[in-house]
């Protein structure tokens, strides 16, 4: 089946995005990925054709925290955005501790079309890393004016412009130039990061 515009470019926007990340799709089986951008191979070590197909839980290993993979489980099984810091592997075995987002995305009619999943690698300071990235994103929320953190919020709920145009009772224009303005206020390339940042500050 040929892709929407807006899946085209939210494929472009996963493929340009320098934070490792997915696309998988809940209306088939076990919920694979279907995309996998080149920051996500290089973190991993995994080619793509050894990514597409398979459920993210592949990079789980020995010491992976189930109870942390349950909170994940549990966001995908509610369609909330998830925020974890968790210990993944490497296709060489290597353990790495990372934060890892998944977030529904929903299409025009209100359907959910796919999970959205990125993730950075923390290093050996990853409680202190993913803390001051939390402190980071709540006072880069904060900062923010009522209108574009409402907007915020509902681009981390996975909504598209036309849906966050309803439900503000604004013009999809002005949700456009929101996202724009967003992006630069907040110093993020992409809709995919806006979301990443959102769930880290809390929303």
């Amino acid at each position: 089946m040929a892709a929407s515009v807006d899946e085209e470019r939210l494929i472009e926007t996963v493929g340009h995005s320098p934070i490792a990340t997915v696309l998988s799709n809940p209306r088939r089986p076990d919920n694979p990925l279907e995309v996998a951008n080149q920051a996500f191979c290089d973190l991993t070590g995994y080619p793509e054709d050894q990514i597409v197909g398979r459920n993210c839980r592949f990079l789980a290993g020995e010491a992976t925290e189930p109870w942390l993979t349950e909170r994940i489980r549990q966001g995908v099984r509610s369609h909330k955005p998830v925020l974890v810091d968790i210990l993944n592997y490497k296709r060489d075995g290597t353990p790495f501790r990372n934060a890892v987002l998944v977030t529904p995305l929903f299409d025009d009619n209100g359907e959910l079309a796919w999970f959205l999943g990125s993730q950075v690698e923390l290093g050996e300071e990853s409680s202190a890393v993913f803390a001051g990235r939390r402190e980071r994103a709540v006072l880069a929320v904060k900062s923010l004016p009522p209108r574009q953190r409402q907007v915020l919020e509902l681009i981390a709920k996975g909504l598209l412009n036309k849906q966050i145009a309803w439900e503000l009772k604004i013009s999809e224009k002005t949700v456009k130039m929101h996202r724009a303005l967003l992006m630069e206020r907040l110093g993020v390339p992409s809709s995919a990061d806006l979301i990443r940042l959102a769930v880290e500050a809390g929303l």
